[in-house]
This record gives structure tokens, sequence and C-alpha cells, in this order.
């Protein structure tokens, strides 16, 4: 890894052109010196937060996605009908972000919802914290910057196509 890019089998990949494909197609030399394609196809993705606290962490986004958590000693799966969607795996040293200035994000989830009031109700309740109230939400398009019990950003976004 060389500034942010792969260097592999003398091809250079951009991070960002792994995600644009559902798999990544390479040729390489076998040990007879002919070309062999191989591909790394993705069977599963999982985003997965850092947390101190792994109850607090998962509990909150299985609550506010309407989700159950499958719980080890120091890995929380959250499940959203029945399928594992995200994790939480604890970091005892975590640092908790501070966006917009200080501390930067690590991930930030961009959650797109039918009724943005709605939404914010239950994340505030569930222990959210509004951080950039970018748009009201009468307007026909916004979002607005929230934080979950981790300090984790994420906004709730609305009338985007």
């Amino acid at each position: 890894m060389f500034g942010g890019r792969c260097h592999f089998a003398g091809a250079l990949i951009s991070p960002t052109s792994l995600f644009r494909r559902p798999f990544l197609s390479l040729a390489l030399l076998d040990v007879a010196g002919r070309w062999q394609n191989l591909r790394m196809k993705t069977l599963k993705q999982m985003v997965v937060f850092d947390a101190a606290d792994l109850e607090a962490e998962s509990a909150f986004w299985a609550g506010l996605l309407e989700g159950t958590v499958d719980r080890d000693e120091d890995w929380h799966t959250v499940l959203i009908d029945g399928k594992p969607q995200f994790a939480v795996q604890l970091a005892p040293n975590h640092v908790r972000p501070q966006w917009p200035d200080g501390q930067p994000q690590q991930i930030h989830l961009d959650l797109y919802v039918e009724d943005p009031k709605t939404a914010e109700e239950e994340a505030l309740a569930l222990g959210a914290k509004l951080l950039k109230p970018a748009y009201g939400f009468d307007s026909e398009s916004g979002f607005r910057v929230y934080e979950d019990p981790a300090g984790h950003p994420f906004c709730f976004c609305w009338g985007h196509d």
C-alpha cells in the first residue's frame, strides 16, 4: 500500500475502484509463467463500529433500526429482519470523534428516511445527539447530522432520489 493505493502484481489499484465493482479481477503469472485470472468475490459486507461500551452502541442501533443484537464477549452483531447488517467491536481505548472540529470521524452512515421528524425523535430518545440541524423538516429535501452514543456521526436524509 503506497499513498492510499494498492500495488498488486504491478497493477495500480485505487481503493475507490474496489468499491465500484462487485468483484476485483486481476491477472497474475503462475509458477509456469502463464497468466491466470483471479476474482475476488465479496460474499458479505459488514460495517463495524468501534466502541468502548458495546451494549450502549449496539442497543442504540438495534433500537433505531428495529433490529436485534447477537452478543459475543467482545463483538455484537446488529440484525435487521434476522439478517446481520453491521457490528460493534469492543475497543476499550476508542477515541470519540468530535465532529466537525477536533478528533476526526472514522465513518458515518447516511440513513434515508421517509419521515425525518419521527426519525429524529426516535434517535434522540435512544441516546443520539443532534450535531447539525442543516435543514428544517418542512424542506423538500435535506439532511441533519447526529452522533450515536459512541460519538460516531450519522445523518438522516430525506427527499433525495
